[in-house]
């Protein structure tokens, strides 16, 4: 009622009346609207009752048990068919919405679900063990989406709206985010989730998985350790953040190290580590921090070793410097379907650069500042492997010799869709030995280089 307004017909505004309880309707004649069913009903029944200010200062088993208490004393009080288990879930899912991500969240706090994939409020995909699979996981509407995503993006002190329709984000827990809705998106609003994992890899790990050999997994440590510049490439979801995490793990504990990256995945457990992160431009447009300008700005830091957690323009050319100018033991990631493609698409990017060297001096450069090309591939069926070890020998005119140290030859597959290989050897002498002869590992490397690895499980 708005008091104190004239209503046609009428010489003054109506009196005002005392506030009465609300009626409470008899048990079993809940006012549920046309099409609405049972639980949706409960859930904004209990929304109404929870008062949002007291709420905030209630802790997650606090409001879980205030709302389970509540979706009990409504669902008996109106008669509704919900058995235990179906009151429960609903209480979980009204507090995932209130604090949580909604019908998403129980998917973040699933392990071995690595990314979530939001197509739309009906369709809702995750991947297991290198492999999507559609869940029975809904929101209600666009409304409902559109909703998650503006609270993923609050969060960050960002948004999303028609304005800006397309955000790049992280949730607290590290893992990465990237939202994009309507116009932009004819299904709806979309969330991408790339799940940040609290594990740390090991190569003993990879070799349980088959994702590498025991022989390839310890001449990747000893590469590490004796300071090669590497490149980890690969496509889209094959791994190359885990490889290069565990790579990172045979730096020296005494070793300055810088990590650049779009947003923050690497998880290196040395004492001495510095982590930049890019900035995005404001509603503005100003304001942007880049990865070329956090590389030039790290050159400046004293540091042993950079890792750019993603090399993908022409930050390119600073990183290919600082690897030239004694920073050895440098690594990144790049996306490439093969050790040569990889090359060629830096060369793309450092000219990216505007810098005025012509094609022979940029591969030169590109051929003295990287000693190991790692490409890395999500098979068909869903294991992730490295497929080849490259090394860059130098020049024949103006070609990049690349020189094969492992590869993954398929030999067939199983009868539950596991395909069966070897990860084999070519045993010849990099060249890189004087380093590994100047650490001291230069027999192991070359031991490894000359075993061929059982086939892979």
């Amino acid at each position: 009622m708005q008091f104190g307004r004239k209503f046609p017909g009428e010489a003054a505004p109506p009196r005002l009346e005392p506030v009465l309880p609300p009626v409470t309707p008899p048990a079993g004649m809940a006012a549920i609207a046309p099409g609405q069913n049972a639980t949706d009903f409960l859930r904004d029944q209990v929304l109404m009752r929870i008062e949002p200010a007291a709420a905030v200062h209630m802790t997650a088993q606090q409001l879980n048990a205030r709302v389970n208490q509540l979706v009990t004393e409504i669902a008996s009080a109106e008669r509704l068919l919900l058995n235990q288990q179906e009151q429960a879930a609903l209480a979980v899912s009204i507090v995932d919405d209130m604090v949580g991500l909604g019908p998403i969240e129980p998917l973040l706090r699933d392990e071995s679900v690595a990314d979530i994939l939001v197509n739309g409020p009906r369709a809702i995909y995750v991947e297991r063990r290198g492999k999507l699979e559609l869940t029975s996981s809904r929101f209600r509407n666009d409304a409902h989406v559109l909703h998650v995503a503006q609270r993923i993006a609050s969060s960050m002190g960002r948004r999303v709206d028609e304005s800006s329709p397309m955000l790049d984000a992280r949730l607290a827990d590290g893992s990465r985010v990237n939202v994009i809705i309507a116009p932009l998106s004819l299904k709806g609003p979309c969330i991408s989730i790339r799940k940040f994992s609290p594990n740390i890899m090991d190569f003993g790990k990879f070799v349980q998985l088959g994702t590498v050999s025991p022989a390839l997994g310890r001449a990747l440590e000893i590469a590490a350790r004796c300071r090669l510049n590497m490149i980890v490439s690969g496509g889209t979801g094959s791994g190359k953040t885990t490889l290069l995490n565990a790579l990172s793990r045979m730096i020296d504990r005494a070793e300055r190290i810088i990590t650049i990256e779009d947003a923050a995945e690497l998880q290196l457990q040395q004492p001495h580590v510095i982590q930049l992160e890019t900035r995005p431009a404001n509603i503005e447009g100003q304001g942007q921090i880049t990865q070329r300008d956090l590389v030039r700005n790290a050159l400046r830091m004293r540091p042993d070793r950079i890792i750019v957690g993603e090399v993908r323009g022409p930050e390119a050319f600073d990183m290919m410097q600082a690897m030239n100018t004694g920073h050895n033991g440098s690594m990144s990631t790049i996306h490439a379907n093969s050790a040569r493609d990889a090359l060629g698409r830096i060369e793309n990017m450092v000219l990216m650069a505007n810098v005025n060297l012509p094609m022979r001096a940029i591969r030169g450069q590109v051929a003295s500042a990287i000693d190991l090309v790692i490409q890395t591939e999500r098979m068909r069926d869903g294991v992730r492997r490295v497929v080849e070890v490259a090394e860059i020998t130098g020049m024949e005119e103006e070609t990049i010799v690349l020189g094969t140290l492992f590869t993954y030859r398929y030999r067939g597959e199983d009868t539950d869709g596991t395909l069966r290989g070897s990860f084999e050897a070519t045993g010849g002498r990099p060249h890189f030995i004087s380093r590994l002869e100047y650490y001291g590992l230069a027999g192991a490397f070359l031991e490894a280089l000359g075993a061929r690895a059982s086939a892979a499980e």
